[in-house]
């Protein structure tokens, strides 16, 4: 819940030119591979589609209802988005499960209703300090992953992005080591192999969140089941996120 309808204009101007001198530096490949969105809040939506039309960075949403349509009283249905022209919607964030009380079922039906409306999701999975303290953060991370998949088609699976986002790291300068990041991320790509066999757990997309930014991005990013970062507060500046971005894309 940052930033004001009248930032977006100009926080897209800078990281469009950001990624664009970043392109321009290299001779091929690089910034131009990574896939880049930015998950805005409902009221900035449409501003933000517009001010990123025709560039290569998507907008994507920060929740999303489970109902299609009907008396939901300030929700958004991933049909709504869809049609706005959004392309993301971030489910089961930390912050979504602790003030709203969104449970693993409710996050299983708000996957199904995105993948319905043709929306990718973002599926957030991730321990508490006090979970990993009691040596309980696989066991947490398993089952948070197997309901929010239950009953999900392969197909729909393979269209799921899934974000580490370890609870104690969020918002606090605190960051997961490597180590730790790259074990829980080879966890999640072994559950998805359990689930729906090596070819969809190889071609998974699997994030990291906590904490992430231009100094540690490269370390944590290096890390062979990290495929990219769910990126918070660093996120807030365009060139600092642009950073990121192009750590990356290396």
């Amino acid at each position: 819940m940052n930033l004001l309808v009248s930032d977006v204009e100009p926080y897209a101007q800078t990281l469009k030119a950001a990624l664009d001198r970043m392109s321009a530096g290299r001779e091929s490949g690089g910034a131009a591979d990574c896939l880049v969105a930015v998950c805005v809040p409902f009221l900035h939506i449409t501003t933000a589609l517009k001010a990123f039309e025709g560039s290569r960075i998507a907008v994507g949403a920060q929740d999303v209802s489970e109902a299609e349509k009907g008396a939901r009283t300030g929700e958004v249905s991933a049909v709504q988005l869809r049609r706005a022209g959004v392309k993301y919607a971030i489910i089961g964030h930390s912050e979504r499960r602790q003030y709203h009380c969104e449970d693993d079922g409710l996050i299983n039906r708000k996957l199904r209703a995105a993948h319905s409306a043709g929306l990718i999701p973002i599926l957030c999975v991730g321990e508490t300090l006090g979970q990993r303290e009691k040596g309980t953060e696989f066991d947490v991370v398993r089952r948070q992953l197997k309901e929010a998949f239950f009953e999900l088609s392969t197909e729909a699976a393979q269209k799921t992005v899934v974000a580490y986002e370890p609870v104690w790291a969020i918002g606090t300068g605190k960051t997961a080591t490597p180590l730790q990041a790259g074990e829980m991320c080879a966890e999640i790509r072994a559950v998805i192999k359990g689930l729906y066999g090596a070819g969809t757990a190889r071609s998974a997309s699997i994030l990291y969140g906590g904490s992430m930014n231009a100094e540690n991005a490269a370390e944590l990013l290096a890390q062979p089941d990290i495929d990219g970062g769910l990126i918070g507060g660093a996120s807030l500046d365009a060139e600092n996120f642009a950073a990121i971005v192009e750590a990356a894309c290396k």
